[in-house]
């Protein structure tokens, strides 16, 4: 009975070693950095790391520009007080009108039309001559 047990025991703890040999093949495999899961983690940690580092100079950007925008439409505001300012000064001016000048009613004398240059005429010439005395 005494063997019996004990060769249950070692085939039970044999067992148990190649259980934890494959676990660990297994566990490699999974954290392996180039092929695995361990590999994927690598890559969207570094990415991680990527965005947040962009994220925050995106962030400082936008607060320059939100800052730039205020100061742009603080002056955009002044600019419109003093035109509305000089709008109303306006109206508290006489009305002037200019003096129209009276001109004689003569007609100007049309633009005479341009002669075509001589570039400008097309011309036609003939090669027939110059193959018949080459013919003759």
């Amino acid at each position: 009975m005494d063997l019996i047990a004990d060769v249950l025991l070692a085939a039970g703890a044999i067992g148990a070693a190649i259980y934890c040999i494959v676990l660990a093949r297994r566990l490699k495999r999974f954290n392996n950095l180039q092929n695995g899961m361990g590999g994927a983690v690598a890559v969207l940690s570094a990415q991680v790391d990527d965005m947040t580092k962009t994220l925050e100079k995106a962030q400082l950007a936008a607060g320059a520009s939100a800052a730039q925008l205020s100061d742009l439409t603080q002056r955009a505001e002044a600019a419109s007080r003093k035109l509305e300012l000089m709008m109303a000064s306006l109206h508290d001016l006489p009305e002037v009108t200019p003096p129209v000048a009276q001109s004689p009613s003569v007609e100007p004398e049309p633009a005479p039309t341009p002669e075509p240059r001589a570039s400008d005429i097309p011309m036609f010439l003939s090669h027939r001559h110059n193959r018949m005395e080459a013919a003759e």
